[in-house]
């Protein structure tokens, strides 16, 4: 087999992960996207080094072996990622990444409800029960 064929497949994979990434806004699927890209980068590892093994006489399949590696990470991070995910889902009631983002950066929602009152001071509280 050519070495075209899988690299063509990867780069598709890659760039529909990408556009997963860039596109999405629920976490879920820009976890699900960012571990397409990985099993692209894994299938051109694998690719390259089935052509180099065939062209050197010592074969060391360093390229499986980082193979093994990128998927024990990626399951870690899937895993990390999804408890990360849950429990924002959990504590926000939703995984929107655009409204978490701007609920991590402090902005207020546009709009005429979004005006509310003014913290009291513990003299006024005083005044108020008074």
């Amino acid at each position: 087999m050519h070495l075209a064929y899988p690299a063509v497949l990867s780069a598709l994979l890659f760039c529909t992960g990408l556009y997963g990434v860039l596109a999405r806004r629920n976490a879920i699927l820009v976890l699900m996207s960012v571990e397409l890209m990985l099993n692209a980068v894994n299938l051109n590892l694998v690719a390259f080094d089935v052509w180099l093994s065939r062209t050197a006489e010592e074969t060391l399949h360093s390229g499986q072996a980082l193979t093994l590696f990128t998927i024990a990470i990626a399951a870690a991070e899937i895993g990390i990622g999804l408890a990360i995910v849950l429990a924002v889902y959990r504590n926000r009631g939703t995984s929107d990444i655009d409204k978490l983002r701007d609920t991590a950066e402090g902005h207020e929602p546009d709009g005429p409800d979004s005006e509310a009152p003014a913290p009291r001071t513990a003299g006024e509280k005083a005044e108020a029960t008074a």
